[in-house]
């Protein structure tokens, strides 16, 4: 139909005259509420958003010489935060001359991953970036 007999309708019906696909030949149009229309677009979105997990990255930082009593705290902290569903970044830095032994560094950070190898898997392996060594451990996803 033309447009003005489509505008003529529109207004006779207090709706809007919108433009649905421009492209087509002839362009499609549809009488609608159109704030009405925006109003449950922008509902949708912000449901769509509540429904969202955010996820965070959380940091445990060793050094090569910890303790057993500070290791087994840090696990802790390691084991809480893939509860809660984090991810987390496993980072041990050398510092001064231990920087020479870089070996100890990595058996350190391979330790946390094999004592949290029942509720972890590793998303990025450990690796040497300058002084740090780190790695990325993420939750294992649980089978139902």
């Amino acid at each position: 139909m033309k447009t003005g007999e489509a505008l003529r309708r529109a207004q006779d019906y207090g709706l809007d005259l919108v433009e649905v696909s421009p492209t087509a030949k002839p362009p499609v149009c549809r009488i609608m509420d159109y704030g009405k229309y925006k109003y449950e677009k922008e509902k949708q979105v912000k449901d769509a958003k509540k429904n969202q997990v955010q996820t965070k990255l959380k940091e445990v930082k060793f050094h090569v010489n910890v303790g057993d009593h500070d290791y087994e705290t840090k696990m802790r902290n390691l084991k809480k935060f893939i509860e809660h569903g984090d991810r987390v970044k496993v980072s041990l830095m050398f510092r001064g001359r231990e920087n020479v032994h870089r070996e100890l560094g990595f058996e350190v950070i391979n330790r946390v991953i094999q004592d949290s190898v029942e509720y972890t898997s590793v998303d990025q392996a450990p690796r040497l970036q300058g002084r740090f060594v780190s790695a990325v451990l993420v939750p294992k996803k649980k089978k139902i």
